[in-house]
């Protein structure tokens, strides 16, 4: 293919991305499982970068784990997003920013929907009225929250004190980054680059000076699927893609993996833990694993916070071998503090994987 052509190619998988003025929702898995990311999130667009976040308190599950695992109908689906939509609308605001990428792809996969089946959304703004009294308009601009960051990528390291790379070898870490199947895989044209070649956290992670590797599985899914991980008899299909993507980062020595999707930075972290009581291996030369981060502790590790207040002792596996090689200084006695500097209490350690 010509140059011109790939330059063509290339800008049909762009996106555009609001300046301002958003409308944050947050989500159901990464609140409960890694709460300080979104919080992280809030801190570098409005205390930071100067940016309009909004939150409304009123917010609920896009429904989302009911919707892919059949148990809720798409009409009720469609119903509890308009709702989302009508308090956007009532904020003032266009632009809405999902934190989940399961809430993004099927935001998206709604508005295609109405897109083509306009009937489809008369009957849903029916149901809303019905239930709600509320109205709406569609959003001017519909992102992922990784989006946002990707974005502000170079403002964000203006303002960084720490960078990715080695501080006692100069060298950059070396970093697996995986994107969330509802981010792109969907609708290849919603996320920057596509479904074969995103570039969201690579953005990031080049920008911020770190080198990206390239391994056989780096598109594979991390197993977590709802229809595998709900129901136990299934967990087996779950842990089993997770393995695979971990035997074929291995060879490659990953400093750390970094994540779009809630469910993923989960599953690639906890899984570790469950291989290494299994099988009694880890995929690392130290006996810990493979850190596992959120996009948005990458980035609040880059602005300088505290890894205790960006939450990282929620991790199964340790983040600390990550924290020294970049240099960043941190007190071990503070890992399980509360806010208030109480003792929240230590977990239990494992057989097998070191923490």
């Amino acid at each position: 293919m010509v140059l011109e052509g790939k330059k063509r190619v290339w800008e049909d998988y762009q996106k555009e991305i609001a300046d301002d003025h958003y409308f944050y929702v947050r989500s159901c898995i990464r609140q409960t499982f890694f709460p300080g990311s979104e919080t992280t999130f809030l801190r570098i667009m409005r205390n930071d970068l100067g940016k309009d976040v909004f939150e409304d308190a009123r917010h609920t599950t896009c429904t989302g784990i009911g919707y892919h695992t059949d148990i809720v109908p798409l009409d009720t689906t469609m119903t509890v997003i308009a709702r989302h939509f009508a308090l956007m609308t009532e904020a003032g605001y266009t632009n809405i920013i999902p934190s989940c990428v399961t809430s993004f792809g099927l935001y998206t996969e709604v508005l295609d929907t109405w897109k083509h089946f306009p009937e489809i959304e008369a009957k849903i703004r029916e149901y809303l009225w019905k239930a709600t009294k509320r109205e709406f308009k569609i959003p001017e601009n519909l992102v992922h929250t990784s989006d946002i960051i990707y974005k502000f990528r170079n403002q964000i390291k203006e303002k960084s004190k720490v960078s990715l790379i080695n501080k006692k070898t100069g060298v950059p870490l070396k970093i697996v980054e995986h994107i969330g199947c509802h981010y792109a895989k969907m609708f290849p044209t919603s996320g920057v680059g596509g479904a074969e070649f995103p570039s969201v956290l690579t953005g990031m992670i080049e920008s911020w000076g770190g080198s990206v590797i390239d391994y056989p599985e780096r598109r594979h899914c991390c197993g977590f699927g709802f229809r595998q991980y709900l129901v136990m008899a299934n967990r087996g299909y779950s842990v089993s893609n997770s393995k695979k993507k971990f035997e074929s980062m291995q060879p490659y020595q990953p400093d750390f993996i970094v994540a779009n999707c809630p469910g993923c930075s989960m599953f690639l972290d906890r899984w570790q833990y469950t291989i290494a009581e299994l099988e009694g291996i880890t995929y690392d030369t130290s006996g810990m694993g493979i850190p596992v981060l959120t996009y948005e502790e990458m980035a609040g590790l880059v602005m300088g916070y505290s890894p205790w207040e960006l939450g990282l002792q929620m991790h199964q596996v340790s983040v600390e071998p990550l924290l020294d090689k970049l240099g960043i200084e941190y007190k071990k006695e503070e890992k399980y503090l509360g806010v208030h500097g109480q003792n929240i209490g230590e977990p239990q350690k494992p057989q097998f994987l070191i923490v």
